[in-house]
Parts: structure tokens; sequence; C-alpha cells
């Protein structure tokens, strides 16, 4: 069965694959296109990866789940993801943790019932210095307590700014007005 994504997005992995001289090498790439015209990564995700590049559907799944910045499920609009590794944990991301469990009402990896926000537990983000922190989308908010995250929250809930979940073409992008890639509290 072959499984095709808008012509957009077939273009767009086209010139990426032009980049390189294995068309393996444009995995990461196919992903996020995948990821961004999907809104997560299923298994219509993984054979359109693995038919365009000549992958095995187990080495896309590989990759998938190596990595924090893709996601098997639909997210909220708004993904929260707090760091658990050590310098975290020792200065209190477990209680950043039950904040956002509190105030979404779910399970982690689940969109709250408005579809708002989601958020998850992750391995080291690479901000030990600034610990606890966690990433808003592809915004890093650092030094943080539960009350500090919880005016975030409000102003994100009553801003709605646009923090879409950036494609890796953005990535190298300005922060948002008022909302940096990096934001220490």
């Amino acid at each position: 069965m072959s499984i095709k994504l808008s012509d957009k997005a077939e273009a767009r992995l086209k010139e990426k694959i032009a980049l390189y001289p294995d068309p393996k090498s444009a995995a990461m790439w196919a992903l996020y296109i995948a990821q961004e015209e999907l809104g997560r990564l299923d298994d219509r995700a993984v054979e359109w990866t693995a038919e365009r590049l000549n992958l095995s559907p187990v080495n896309v799944q590989e990759l998938i789940t190596f990595y924090t910045m893709y996601h098997k499920e639909q997210l909220g609009k708004y993904h929260v993801q707090i760091c658990r590794t050590l310098s975290c944990a020792v200065r209190g991301s477990t209680k950043l943790t039950e904040c956002v469990r509190k105030r979404f009402g779910t399970k982690p990896g689940q969109p709250s019932a408005d579809g708002m926000w989601s958020y998850e537990e992750v391995e080291c983000l690479g901000s030990c210095g600034t610990a606890p922190m966690c990433q808003i989308n592809d915004h890093f908010f650092e030094n943080l307590t539960p009350q500090k995250l919880t005016e975030i929250l409000d102003r994100i809930e009553k801003e709605k700014p646009d923090l879409k979940l950036s494609t890796i073409d953005d990535r190298m992008g300005e922060g948002l007005k008022g909302y940096p890639k990096s934001q220490i509290i």
C-alpha cells in the first residue's frame, strides 16, 4: 500500500533528499514533514517515510522513539516537555510535572479536553545549569518553580501566542516577541 501526503509535502521531501548523497540521510526531514502534515507520526507516516527513503519501518520507528521532537500521538496546541533528568529532578521538576498534571487533568502524552495542552516528561533538554526547566513547543523556560510555571501557562492561555510546534526549517529563527526561544525566569 502506498501512502501519499500532499503535493507540497512530497515536493519538500524531494528538495531535502537532493541535499544528500544517500536519500536515507533525509530521514529526520521526512519525519518532520510528515509530522507537520499529519499532526503525529502514526503508521501512515512510518510507511510514507520508509517508502520514500527505502528504509525498513523498524528503522523509522527507531528514530521516532529516540528523539523527543517526534510524536506518535496527537499533541495539544501547546506541548509542555518537562525535563526529568538528574539536575532538574534534584531541583524540583517532579513538582512541575504535578503542577501541569493537575492543571491539564490528563496523563502524559494526552491532549487536554479542549485540545490546547499536552505534556510529557523527557530526558535531558540540555539546560542543566538553569534547572528545573521545561520546553513549551520549542521555547525553553528555565529556573522554574510551580508558581513561575503557572504564571507562564496563564499568560499563554490568555494571549494564545503562535508558539507552533516548529519544523526543522524554522528552528533557527528568532523567538516570538515576548517569548524568546530561551527564557530565563
